[in-house]
């Protein structure tokens, strides 16, 4: 029974091919040139290639030269199993050389020795190809008892081959005693540096730290883990800065991390064990990007190679996310070895990437490096798209990725290729939010024959079938990512995409289409099987409060559900609650929030809100006031002091927060609000820019949802201040009396604008709906007829009048 013995080798021959040349001594029978041949490849230099060169030697040797008499077939495998037991015994490390003299002794029928080596190799390669295959087809012969008949000269040296083989077999364990080097480059990190440094410092000999100019603390909390740091100046090449890193690392390994990326607790042993693995080169450990703000739940995660042997030919490319694999023998897939060794990053964190404005940077130094013209452009062109995809300019993300998936269909190795997974899904996400739908599902679908089990492209193919109003298909595709589950690590999978998303994004479909109740049980299922995810628990706090559950209960229901509730989870509900009208519950969350994390300004805003609503405005100006100058979401902290002490009528302290609202405000918006603090003061205001409109809208609507009038009088004489054609402030201020439930006054305002300046589309459809909301059904339609007329092709107002007409079946036949 013949045996597997490799997976053929993908890299191109060299001009004097050794696997051609060893099949041809074969072939002649020539075993002396054979043993030649090989013991040649001593004198190459290259670790690499000397092992690739003597991988295709046994590989011909292995395979034989053609016909050949069994007293030749003998002796040929005898030979190749002494020849690699001569490597093996100068380092017996090296699972497919294990395996090639497991085969050579198993075809000469010494089988004992034959399972020792496989059991070797297995046990160094527990994944390494046919070797478990081959341990079976070992048992079947030997339970057949079939032992092949070997000419004498061959069974004279079996005996000794066997126990050298034995040897081998029982030396061929991990290497003890070897070193690991950790190199990080750092700037300014002296908030994350202490937490990645104390994760993994018990696991790694060495700490080698390039600074590139910090000027906080970030060199000295180094010193203090014992790392050595060496100050360089930047360049503008990350790739530069982690080479002058591993130039100074002396560990017989090298692991590199960022300051943002923690080694998981609980790992570093698992770490400390990859240095004996002498046959590899190098690792992927198992990194989560954690996503959206930290605690939320949403990551991506991904295998990266961050441990490799200190080579001096090992050295990074590329200004900005630089590679080290391409110097790597890529050809060699034994060579390289995922583990389940956990690495957690939390630069994609929302908050971090503000902080940093990473993205900004990285664009600049990708666009320098395609100047540059980059050796690799598909991978350039992906990076590319990556950074503008995080600051949501999607135009540019999609015209990267688009080029950068041009580049990748042309190489037929592009499913092996690390980062064609993450290219794929973010290239059809691009594609979505572009309005492209079909072709992102298109996309989608030659994506899943590239890559089957990648449910992030299913569960986009969801999204885009519900952006063209295909709500089943939709949910039958969300259905399918959770019986699909999260894609494996290896493809850059974003968690969630096959549960606790898919759920939530279900559970969306189905409230839509009017069924709170599934909703509600998907979403209680969402928060049961995945506590872990707290984006569940506002959709869930709005299903529940939707059939009219008290708040008090909301919170207690998903307190219950999810444990401990943690502050962000506090914060979404709060939000819900605030949403749906519950300010006094809302507030009790967010006030929670504040106290825990007293410089979380999202909430200390979401708390001056709930407190605005309840018309408390001296206290809800305090909690704006407490947010800092320039950071983000200053300015909603402004506007709400601002609104706050205007209503509250303090003058001083209006124009106090007037003169601390100017770097954190636009100069229209702040133009308005003075104009409305000085007439609400009897002073005299200057005429504001029309860009100072929307914002003093948007008080008027606030102040006509929580009934506070008294102060509308001079945010209307605010409003005629601004540089806004009459018509437009008429219809500005319509929309919001309609809204809000001032049905007269959007009327008079309607009916005004028309007076004053003819009628047009928008003012008829506006009276259109007046007329209905007040029960004057003949006028609604009346206007609505003539708003059609006017413009057939008004989005709104095409089609009004048979609208109405359908919710209204009565009228129907009554004459108008």
């Amino acid at each position: 029974m013949a045996l597997r013995v490799t997976r053929p080798t993908a890299r191109p021959s060299a001009p004097a091919d050794p696997r051609a040349a060893a099949s041809a001594a074969l072939a002649r029978e020539d075993l002396a040139a054979y043993r030649s041949l090989f013991a040649d490849t001593g004198a190459v230099t290259d670790v690499h290639e000397r092992y690739r060169t003597r991988k295709a030697i046994l590989e011909a040797g292995l395979a034989g030269g053609g016909a050949e008499a069994p007293r030749a077939v003998a002796q040929r495998f005898a030979t190749v199993a002494g020849i690699v037991l001569d490597v093996l015994e100068d380092d017996p490390r090296e699972p497919v050389l294990l395996n090639f003299a497991a085969v050579a002794l198993y075809e000469l029928g010494a089988w004992p020795a034959a399972e020792a080596l496989f059991r070797a190799a297995q046990r160094l390669s527990p994944t390494l190809p046919h070797v478990r295959d081959n341990l079976a087809a070992l048992a079947q012969i030997r339970r057949a008892g079939r032992r092949p008949q070997v000419p004498a000269a061959v069974a004279v040296v079996l005996p000794k081959l066997a126990r050298r083989a034995e040897r081998c077999a029982s030396a061929a364990q991990p290497v003890k005693g070897l070193t690991l080097s950790l190199c990080m480059i750092v700037r300014d990190e002296e908030e994350m540096l202490p937490r990645s440094l104390a994760a993994v410092r018990g696991a790694v000999d060495e700490i080698v730290v390039v600074d590139t100019g910090s000027a906080d603390r970030t060199a000295e909390i180094a010193r203090s883990f014992g790392a050595r740091v060496i100050e360089r100046e930047w360049t503008g090449s990350f790739a530069e800065a982690r080479n002058a890193s591993l130039d100074a690392a002396t560990g017989d390994w090298v692991m590199y991390l960022d300051a943002d990326e923690v080694l998981v607790d609980g790992d570093a042993e698992r770490l400390r064990a990859l240095t004996g693995r002498t046959w590899r080169e190098a690792f992927h450990l198992v990194e989560t990007n954690f996503t959206g703000e930290l605690g939320a739940g949403t990551a991506v995660t991904h295998n990266a190679l961050r441990v490799f042997r200190n080579r001096p030919e090992y050295r990074f490319e590329g200004r900005i996310h630089e590679q080290i694999s391409a110097r790597m023998p890529n050809d060699l897939p034994e060579r390289f070895e995922g583990t389940d060794v956990r690495v957690e990053h939390y630069g994609y964190l929302g908050v971090v990437r503000d902080e940093k404005d990473k993205s900004r940077r990285n664009i600049e130094l990708l666009e320098r490096q395609r100047d540059e013209d980059s050796e690799e452009p598909t991978f350039l062109h992906f990076n590319l798209g990556s950074e503008y995809a995080a600051i949501e300019e999607n135009d540019s993300a999609l015209e990267s990725f688009e080029r950068a998936w041009e580049l990748m269909r042309a190489r037929p190795e592009r499913e092996h290729i690390g980062y064609t997974p993450a290219l794929l899904s973010r290239l059809v996400r691009a594609r979505r939010l572009g309005g492209h739908a079909p072709e992102a599902i298109e996309l989608a679908d030659e994506g899943l024959e590239l890559l089957p089990g990648f449910t992030d492209l299913v569960f986009e193919q969801a999204h885009a079938a519900q952006q063209l109003g295909d709500r089943e298909r939709a949910a039958a595709l969300l259905e399918r990512c959770v019986e699909m589950g999260d894609a494996p690590s290896r493809y850059t999978a974003t968690a969630g995409c096959g549960s606790y998303l898919a759920l939530v994004a279900l559970a969306g479909i189905r409230r839509e289409a009017g069924d709170v109740g599934a909703a509600r049980a998907l979403l209680a299922r969402c928060l049961d099987e995945h506590p872990g995810y707290i984006g569940a628990v506002a959709p869930y706090a709005s299903a529940v409060l939707a059939d009219d559950v008290a708040p008090e209960q909301v919170v207690r229901e998903i307190g219950e559900r999810s444990g401990r509730l943690s502050a962000i989870a506090r914060f979404l509900l709060g939000t819900a609650l605030y949403e749906a009208g519950h300010t006094e519950a809302a507030e009790g969350q967010f006030r929670i929030v504040v106290e825990a994390q007293p410089r979380n300004v999202a909430a200390r805003v979401a708390l001056a809100e709930s407190v605005l609503s309840q018309r408390r405005w001296a206290e809800a100006a305090e909690v704006a006031a407490g947010v800092a100058d320039g950071v983000p979401l200053a300015g909603a902290a402004r506007r709400a002091e601002l609104f706050a002490r205007i209503v509250a009528g303090d003058q001083e302290a209006a124009e106090r927060a007037a003169l601390r609202a100017r770097s954190d405000l636009a100069a229209g918006e702040l133009a308005g609000y003075d104009a409305w603090r000085r007439l609400a003061a009897g002073q005299h205001a200057s005429v504001a820019p029309a860009d100072a409109a929307p914002a003093l809208a948007v008080a008027l609507e606030a102040l006509l949802r929580v009934e506070e009038l008294d102060p509308v009088a001079s945010l209307l004489s605010a409003i005629d201040h601004t540089a806004v054609p009459r018509r437009m402030r008429r219809e500005l201020l319509a929309g919001i009396y309609l809204r809000r439930g001032f049905l007269e006054s959007a009327a008079e305002e309607w009916m005004g604008a028309c007076h004053e300046d003819g009628p047009d589309t928008d003012a008829l459809v506006g009276l259109a709906q007046v007329a209905w909301a007040q029960g004057l059904h003949d006028d609604a339609l009346v206007f609505a007829r003539e708003a059609e007329a006017l413009d057939p092709g008004h989005p709104v107002a095409a089609g009004l009048a048979e609208r109405l007409l359908g919710a209204l079946p009565a009228l129907a036949s009554s004459p108008v």
